[in-house]
């Protein structure tokens, strides 16, 4: 087993300090969250960067392996669906089976591991909580609802709103 994936029975699986983390399936609206964000970054990403949807390996340490539900970083970054430095911005999907692990451990393992970016992303409340990196941790910039616009500059310019990614 390769040491965070995607399987076809649905599951990921990511291991956090040298201790497995197994994510059981996921709802309908937590894939149709994704893939709504993932077209509208792929449309507004630069040629220079890469969208992907859980299917790179962020290796940060020899004992961890984290996999967003999205990521961005530079394409220069990537080997061979490893990713080594920082992605510019994770994006965890809440669900009722993920919301502690991805509030809680996520945000501590991606402010530990120096993402710039980490968006919260709530389908069922129509919220976004965009966190960004500071010296001192991450800071909260934005809780966006429903209808509410929000233009990110991070990793690069968008105009998105949550009642448009809970489809």
């Amino acid at each position: 087993m390769r040491t965070a994936e995607a399987t076809r029975d649905g599951r990921r699986y990511e291991i956090v300090d040298g201790r497995l983390l197994i994510t059981g399936p996921q709802p309908p609206a937590h894939h149709a969250a994704v893939l709504a964000l993932m077209v509208l970054l792929k449309h507004a990403c630069p040629p220079d960067l890469l969208v992907s949807v859980g299917s790179l390996d962020f290796r940060p340490a020899l004992n961890t392996s984290l996999r967003p539900d999205l990521l961005v970083c530079h394409r220069t970054d990537l080997r061979a669906q490893l990713l080594t430095a920082p992605p510019l911005l994770a994006v965890e999907v809440l669900s009722p089976t993920t919301r502690t692990t991805d509030v809680v451990l996520k945000r501590s393992l991606y402010e530990q591991h120096q993402i710039p970016s980490y968006w919260l992303l709530d389908p069922d409340a129509e919220e976004l909580t965009v966190l960004e990196l500071t010296p001192t941790g991450y800071t909260c910039q934005a809780v966006v609802q429903a209808e509410e616009a929000f233009e990110a500059t991070t990793p690069f310019p968008l105009t998105l709103s949550p009642a448009a990614l809970a489809g």
